[in-house]
């Protein structure tokens, strides 16, 4: 890719205008390849390691990050050989090719963060980080304080002891509630499993956030571009 003005290419991957990106070179905020920036320097946005408070930029305008809703009943696969309803239908037709960062089970909904960036996707996988996955759970009996007190303390289940970094009752109505849980590994069905094992089986599991990137409002089955600070914060989590 061609060499260029290092505050146009900050600016490009969402620093601000090329002004603002010039205060943060003229700050000594901003590396190059170890060594702090100065107006007039260029960069090649593939190969150069560029810097802003010490936190990796991705440069390359090819690299996407979205968060989408994944819908209930679809398998987060590109191609699923039983023919189940796979997430492919729901990628982008045009730009670079994006790919799951983990999975959500077939019934499970809510977000799944997509991207090309291989090194954080990596990282936000790996358990070592403890990345935060936060889940909603509408449950068969109605929670109390005592179920709570079990999840956090933690259960044995068939592949090891397993707990929640917090929980919480979200809601009772009759026979049924709702429990906001946070997470921080993703064994296979490991929520569900988990208040299972308490006594409360998932009629519905939406995962709300993670790290940062919070579902909200996103219709099922649509996708955003994540934002320039929810980029940032994922990244700080990975970076330390």
């Amino acid at each position: 890719m061609p060499v260029e003005r290092l505050q146009r290419l900050l600016a490009r991957a969402g620093y601000g205008s090329r002004r603002s990106c010039e205060e943060l070179i003229v700050e000594g905020r901003v590396t190059l390849n170890g060594t702090v920036a100065t107006l007039g320097d260029r960069a090649d946005p593939v190969e150069d390691e560029v810097r802003v408070d010490g936190l990796e930029v991705n440069l390359d305008p090819n690299v996407k990050y979205y968060a989408f809703h994944k819908p209930a009943g679809v398998v987060t696969t590109m191609r699923d050989p039983q023919g189940r309803p796979d997430i492919r239908a729901f990628l982008p037709e045009e730009g670079p090719r994006v790919f799951p960062v983990g999975r959500l089970d077939r019934d499970t909904e809510g977000l799944l963060l997509l991207t090309n960036d291989g090194d954080l996707a990596n990282a936000l996988m790996h358990p070592r980080f403890g990345v935060e996955k936060e889940y909603l759970a509408e449950v068969e009996g109605v929670p109390t304080p005592k179920h709570v007190g079990q999840l956090r303390r933690g259960v044995e289940l068939e592949d090891g002891h397993a707990s929640v970094k917090s929980a919480r009752v979200a809601g009772r109505s009759g026979d049924r509630g709702a429990v906001r849980l946070v997470m921080t590994e993703g064994r296979k069905r490991e929520v569900r499993r988990l208040l299972a094992a308490v006594g409360l089986p998932v009629t519905r599991l939406v995962r709300v956030r993670v790290g940062a990137v919070r579902l909200g409002g996103l219709p099922p089955g649509e996708r955003r571009e994540l934002t320039h600070d929810e980029v940032i914060a994922l990244r700080q989590v990975v970076d330390g």
